[in-house]
């Protein structure tokens, strides 16, 4: 039999082993075929025994003690393991898209809609691991694969079970995705894995590790440094997306996010990741929808047909028919038409109300003069609207209605009653009803860019695996 060091491919009963996928210290991945009719392609993981000293022989079997028991469609599956004279071999599922690391090469950066629903997959994943006290220690995107259009977490060649109070000092992992206290204090915890998802989503947006480094000691000098982590200048991101990096990448493990608000955080927004129930939700709302639509509520028809959309379109990502999936996008585009129309309605039936509102706000303006505090408020909700109205910046606009409703509300609670306090409470009416539009409008337009996106991922999936043949 051929050793792993040779050219050759070992030899298996089972198996017929091809091309070479790639190496390690301890191993080489082959692609592979079960030999008779099936013709399964596999990924076989092969170990040679004289490379193994005793740490790794216990990483090994705990890797594959972990492997047999866990079962996620987040995790790539061990489906056999084997052994001879030479050899130890793990016989893994097949994720026929590569890496995590190509596909953001490919591309350059991702855009933040793709990097949210990746970061969705590895989230469901770690949330499985969490709960089971398995921590994987070694997160980077060479050990995400892609399978279609979904993420795989491997190689849980470092993984260990560790309860939340349980602490290691031995250094494992990839230093550019290593949490600073791994390699500064060398004690730390399970939440060195939460650092590494942070590194993996800023690599995703912006193309590049934060710590990435000409050299392995200016990069040791970046992870013992104390300055905070900050996103690239000029980098375009959502709100939360921004919060959730700079908690994620914290360097100081007692400061940073906990596996708790992980899950919970609106960006990693869990309830609507693309799952087998987003059909079954998505399908409830727009009943619904169209029944408030045909009874005239064309309010609540609106808030219903976008609920639903946020379901529709991770239904569309979670669907791998072909048929089905162009299916789904018909029916998405014709609740989006439906819904910019109850917009444009409702727009209208409101057309009086705004242009009330708009002379209200010129009293107001006017009665605030003695308090440049609350002046600065309204002022800041006329930048809103021109904004709003031409169209120029629909998310920097919402972010300027939240900001003078949160000072307007502040503003409220401190009037005594009056004139102006009328006023006020009229002009918060007013902008309140115009953010909800205005967040709507930006749901129907990011649902639209969505599904978009996804043909050309599906395109460029089909390009990729023809290349791979």
């Amino acid at each position: 039999m051929a050793s792993t060091s040779s050219f050759a491919p070992p030899k298996l009963v089972d198996f017929i082993l091809t091309e070479r996928l790639g190496s390690g210290t301890y191993a080489t991945v082959y692609k592979a075929y079960r030999k008779g009719n099936s013709r399964e392609v596999v990924a076989v993981k092969v170990v040679g025994k004289k490379t193994l000293n005793k740490a790794s022989t216990e990483n090994l079997l705990t890797e594959i003690e972990i492997l047999k028991t866990v079962r996620h469609p987040h995790i790539v599956q061990l489906k056999d393991f084997q052994w001879d004279a030479e050899n130890i071999y793990l016989i893994l599922e097949w994720c026929s898209g590569g890496d995590l690391s190509r596909f953001i090469r490919s591309r350059r950066i991702l855009p933040e809609s793709l990097a949210r629903r990746f970061l969705q997959q590895i989230a469901c994943a770690l949330q499985f691991l969490h709960e089971r006290n398995i921590s994987h220690l070694d997160l980077k995107p060479q050990n995400i694969l892609l399978s279609g259009s979904v993420l795989k977490l491997a190689d849980f060649g470092f993984a260990q079970y560790m309860s939340p109070w349980d602490e290691k000092s031995v250094l494992r992992g990839s230093p550019l995705y290593m949490a600073p206290e791994m390699v500064c204090r060398r004690q730390y915890d399970s939440r060195v894995d939460l650092w590494s998802v942070g590194v993996i989503l800023y690599e995703a947006l912006f193309g590049r590790a934060p710590f990435a480094s000409k050299s392995y000691a200016e990069l040791e000098e970046k992870i013992r440094s104390n300055q905070p982590i900050e996103l690239p200048p000029g980098a375009r991101v959502s709100k939360d997306c921004r919060d959730l990096l700079l908690r994620l990448l914290e360097r100081n493990p007692d400061a940073r996010i906990t596996f708790e608000e992980f899950f919970t955080h609106p960006f990693v927004d869990m309830e609507h990741m693309p799952s087998g129930d987003s059909i079954v939700k998505a399908k409830q709302l727009v009943l619904q929808a169209v029944q408030k639509d045909q009874e005239g509520e064309r309010s609540e028809a609106l808030s219903f047909y976008c609920s639903a959309l946020e379901h529709f379109v991770p239904a569309i990502h979670y669907e791998t028919d072909r048929q089905r999936k162009d299916a789904l996008r018909q029916k998405v585009k014709q609740y989006v038409s439906r819904a910019e129309e109850l917009k444009a309605l409702l727009a209208s039936d409101n057309k009086r109300s705004f242009e009330e509102a708009r002379t209200s706000r010129d009293v107001l303006r006017e009665m605030s003069k003695d308090q440049p505090r609350l002046l600065a408020a309204v002022e800041m909700a006329s930048t809103a609207i021109a904004k709003e109205e031409t169209g120029s910046d629909d998310h920097e606009a919402l972010d300027i209605y939240q900001q003078c409703l949160g000072e307007l509300l502040l503003a409220l609670a401190a009037e005594p009653q009056g004139r102006r306090r009328e006023l006020l409470h009229s002009e918060i009416k007013s902008l309140m009803t115009r953010a909800e539009y205005l967040k709507k409008h930006v749901k129907m337009q990011e649902t639209e860019r969505d599904v978009s996106l996804d043909r050309e991922s599906l395109a460029e999936s089909v390009r990729s695996s023809c290349s791979l043949q």
